[in-house]
């Protein structure tokens, strides 16, 4: 059986996705994209980081959280109100698309760090957050 096909290295996913990245995006993010943004964000980086979630199901949580991070998309996030809507669609099909490998635990610590966000100016990164 052949190898699957690479995309081109400027188009891989490491070179627009990483952990660091995903802080300081959620960080400036935090009032603008709004609570469900937030949590829906940080419960797939919490699926992407356990080893019992499958490589697709992975690839499909640095798809969206890369889409979340690019600062130039569809709709530019820079715009009030609606900046960050298409972002919360890429989340939420791939939160629907992975859902049966999201736990509890994914939620409860989206739910913490949301409020951590949420409740402070510029919050220091947590361990997950470095590389």
């Amino acid at each position: 059986m052949s190898e699957p096909p690479q995309l081109p290295s400027r188009l891989s996913a490491p070179r627009w996705y990483s952990a660091p990245r995903l802080w300081r995006t959620l960080c400036k993010a935090a009032l603008g994209a709004g609570r469900k943004s937030l949590l829906t964000a940080l419960t797939l980086f919490f699926c992407l980081r356990d080893r019992d979630t499958p490589a697709w199901a992975k690839g499909i949580i640095v798809g969206a959280l890369g889409y979340f991070i690019l600062p130039v998309d569809l709709i530019p996030d820079v715009i009030p109100v609606v900046g960050y809507s298409d972002d919360l669609g890429a989340l939420i099909a791939a939160l629907g698309t992975v859902a049966a490998y999201v736990k509890d635990e994914h939620k409860e610590k989206a739910a913490a760090l949301v409020a951590r966000l949420l409740g402070s100016s510029n919050p220091p990164p947590p361990p997950e957050f470095s590389e």
